[in-house]
């Protein structure tokens, strides 16, 4: 079990998904606290918008919710940043935008909240893939690459902090989150699409789960998706 009133840290809490684990950790009996470059219009707990690729931006806000909370039950990394183009007009700074977004944003948030989750005996680190994870796609190649280092980088996590207590998991989400901004651009059906609240409920549950079964890598789709 999730200990109570304990503080539940959301890096990339946007509209969709971020808000969704927001809600969902405080019905767990949470105090959740969302992080993300733009403030959403409306949003489940707290907010602190600043850019989680920046340590010095991190740092004061990180020490802040420390002091007031303690060390974080759980930690989600779920910041994206999408390109969709042919290689030879994907600009290096492209690459380095995708990168800097999904990886660098990630090494930030563990060095701000791993050490002191393994000093206070455990928490959860868990981090948002995508299919991009395991398949670069053609006209993917920026995404690609970023989600193939996040992949990396949280297996290495996991291997170092679990045995301090720390239960690092990697979440590969396999199909299109239904928010509006994905239904205009996809044109996809809601009943064709993953919803928001349904993998907050997953994530939950890896939070929770027993030291004995703990969960490293864990795929969710929609039951239409072709695997």
């Amino acid at each position: 079990m999730v200990a109570q009133n304990r503080l539940a840290l959301v890096a990339g809490a946007g509209p969709g998904l971020g808000q969704a684990l927001l809600a969902r950790f405080a019905a767990g009996g949470l105090t959740p606290v969302g992080l993300g470059r733009t403030r959403p219009d409306q949003t489940n707990g707290a907010f602190h918008a600043l850019d989680l690729a920046d340590p010095t931006a991190v740092a004061p806000v990180n020490a802040e919710l420390m002091a007031e909370h303690g060390p974080p039950a759980v930690v989600v990394h779920n910041t994206a940043e999408l390109v969709i183009a042919p290689f030879a007009d994907t600009t290096l700074e492209d690459h380095q935008r995708c990168w800097s977004s999904m990886v660098q944003t990630a090494i930030v948030l563990a060095q701000a909240t791993l050490p002191s989750m393994a000093q206070t005996g455990g928490g959860a680190f868990l981090v948002s893939g995508a299919t991009a994870s395991l398949r670069g796609g053609a006209r993917f190649s920026a995404f690609a690459i970023g989600k193939f280092a996040l992949r990396g980088l949280t297996q290495s996590l996991a291997r170092e902090y679990q045995t301090a207590g720390v239960h690092v998991c990697h979440v590969i989400l396999d199909g299109i989150i239904d928010t509006a901004r994905s239904r205009d651009r996809h044109g996809l059906q809601p009943g064709k699409m993953m919803q928001p609240a349904d993998i907050a409920e997953a994530y939950w549950q890896l939070a929770g789960q027993p030291r004995s079964t703990w969960t490293h890598e864990l795929d969710l789709r929609p039951a239409s998706e072709v695997f």
